[in-house]
């Protein structure tokens, strides 16, 4: 990578901090250590890490509670360290606003790989990100502010929704598969992860639809993927 990125890791087994420390470090990136949550969230705070590496079961606060409260200051990457490889839990982590979960055990390689996938994601802008899209009376989506506007009032996306959402618009009208979705939103390395497609589509459609169980901006084509309304023939079609 291009620059020394900082990563925060937490767990409160040495073991497993001091493996994953000497992997990033020869990876090149720099590492500091919280052993519990609360230790975490400071220095979150104090060293503004480029990435947080967060175990889940961990004593006084765990993984899920500390990931609520880095939440409500900061938009920082976290990946979820899990030794529970049930759906439920790992869709938890990703409703409470992780970008990414690995399940112990898992293979340094595979940890290092997850790292550089969300950092790129999470900092690479898309170059043409510049026009404003008005879907219809209700919908403004401006690309180059970042912006999305819901009758008059401010959506709040987290980054992952704005991405998918992103290329959805960009490909408004045309069918986006699911390995198509996951490898513009989330990277190559997640080919196989569809049930991160369904989550945040619908959590887009929470945010954006009058009706989410009807939607009539974010489409889908049964066993195959998702599209995003032909907005621009829809304009046609109103001033016909």
């Amino acid at each position: 990578m291009s620059k020394r990125h900082l990563i925060l890791v937490v767990d409160d087994e040495e073991r497993i901090v001091r493996m994953i420390r000497l992997n990033l470090e020869h990876d090149g990136f720099d590492v500091i250590e919280a052993n519990s949550g609360m230790a975490a969230i400071n220095q979150v705070r104090e060293k503004l890490p480029n990435l947080v590496v967060l175990d889940v079961m961990m004593p006084g606060i765990d993984g899920y509670e500390t990931l609520s409260l880095i939440r409500e200051t900061s938009q920082i990457p976290v990946i979820m360290l899990t030794a529970k490889g049930e759906e439920e839990d790992r869709i938890h982590g990703l409703e409470l606003g992780a970008d990414d979960y690995i399940t112990k055990p898992f293979s340094p390689r595979e940890l290092v790989s997850r790292i550089k996938a969300v950092l790129r994601r999470t900092e690479n802008r898309n170059p043409d990100e510049t026009d404003a899209v008005r879907v219809d009376d209700h919908l403004l989506l401006d690309f180059g502010k970042r912006e999305i506007w819901l009758d008059g009032e401010l959506v709040k996306l987290r980054p992952t929704e704005y991405r998918l959402l992103y290329h959805l618009v960009k490909n408004a009208g045309w069918v986006m598969t699911y390995d198509q979705i996951l490898a513009k939103v989330w990277g190559y390395e997640y080919r196989d992860e569809t049930h991160y497609v369904r989550l945040y589509i619908n959590y887009l459609r929470q945010k954006l639809e009058k009706d989410p169980s009807n939607p009539k901006y974010i489409l889908t084509e049964r066993g195959v993927g998702y599209r995003f309304v032909d907005y621009k023939n829809l304009s046609k079609d109103a001033a016909a």
